[in-house]
């Protein structure tokens, strides 16, 4: 008795591409939906629909006095040229890109889009005693 077997072409797998993990045990997390969430949730506070007290512990103390300076300064503004205090509203996350430095250091750079325009978001993630953390933030 023979048994005909037929050949499948080998399935061509799509490279691979590595991202760093937050940590190395039980709950590894994709830096890029940690970017994605953090430069969300920073244009949200700077639209004035998010307190930025919700940040304290993405951002380190600088770039956490920094993004609240910065909102008061476009709540303020807003206020003055149009007669609103929402600036900015429904800012959505187009996309996101993540270079590693090292297995405790990334740098991303976000697309979002809002209502009239596009913005750029660059930051740097550092992980510290396992939790990702915004070392460096710049809003476009």
């Amino acid at each position: 008795m023979t048994l005909a077997t037929t050949s499948r072409p080998a399935t061509r797998l799509s490279p691979q591409r590595t991202t760093p993990a937050a940590g190395q045990g039980g709950s590894d997390i994709d830096v890029r939906l940690v970017a994605r969430s953090i430069a969300q949730a920073a244009l949200e506070v700077l639209a004035g629909t998010r307190p930025v007290h919700q940040l304290s512990r993405s951002l380190d103390s600088e770039c956490y006095l920094s993004l609240q300076h910065r909102a008061a300064l476009t709540r303020k503004h807003a206020a003055r040229s149009r007669g609103t205090a929402q600036p900015h509203r429904s800012p959505m996350v187009r996309s996101v890109r993540v270079c590693s430095i090292s297995d405790s250091i990334c740098e991303a750079s976000i697309v979002v889009a809002e209502e009239q325009r596009c913005r750029a978001v660059a930051m740097r993630l550092e992980r510290l005693e396992g939790v990702w953390q915004v070392t460096a933030l710049e809003i476009g």
